[in-house]
């Protein structure tokens, strides 16, 4: 959505200029940043989408996003794995400052044995488990909306609210053996996911494409 005059729709469709596309990137770049963050358990990740003096509304915190942010990879691994992916982007940009909606749909896994979790606590008393004492999965679909900041030529966010259109509770039904799972790499948190070999090796092995490419 484009507010043009205080008017809501007025400008969808508009043509953006180069300027615009820019900071819309930058703002999209943030949410990725940010749902990296979470999966990986990666504070530094997480706070590189917020202002110091930004603030959430997560439900379970509200308050200070960077204090979020020093919190979450420790209450993220109470699940073995977790997914967040982004859908549909709505940015409004009105000058240095933006009102963003996101479409999130967050997958989490949970071990049934406390000790394939760093956080042993016990499941949410609303949660059903279709077997008893077996693994379960847990799906949110919900929205972030988020009042970006651009200072200087940095867009971050200043306040975060999240909000639940639904969730659904379910047995897992993991495949982790056998064809076609066999010889993948896994995913993990930070450190030990693959995402941090691909990042630190990429300028060794950028580098050593160079020195093989023909002259």
């Amino acid at each position: 959505m484009n507010t043009v005059g205080g008017e809501p729709y007025a400008g969808v469709g508009r043509v953006p200029s180069p300027a615009e596309l820019a900071d819309r990137a930058a703002i999209y770049a943030v949410l990725v940043a940010h749902c990296r963050g979470v999966d990986r358990a990666d504070e530094r990740a997480l706070k590189s989408a917020y202002w110091s003096d930004a603030t959430v509304e997560y439900g379970g915190f509200n308050g200070n996003a960077h204090a979020f942010c020093e919190l979450l990879p420790g209450a993220i691994r109470f699940y073995a794995y977790t997914h967040h992916a982004i859908g549909n982007v709505a940015i409004d940009i009105r000058g240095n400052a933006a009102r963003v909606e996101t479409y999130v749909t967050a997958a989490h896994y949970r071990r049934a044995s406390s000790t394939d979790s760093v956080a042993a606590r016990p499941p949410p008393r609303t949660a059903p488990t279709a077997v008893p004492g077996g693994d379960t999965e847990m799906v949110f679909y919900g929205r972030y909306l988020d009042r970006f900041e651009k200072r200087g030529d940095v867009w971050k966010i200043v306040h975060r609210r999240v909000v639940m259109d639904w969730n659904r509770h379910t047995a897992a039904a993991m495949v982790e053996s056998g064809p076609p799972v066999d010889g993948l790499a896994r995913g993990g948190r930070h450190p030990a996911d693959p995402l941090y070999e691909h990042l630190f090796a990429a300028e060794s092995d950028d580098a050593a494409t160079e020195r093989r490419r023909p002259e």
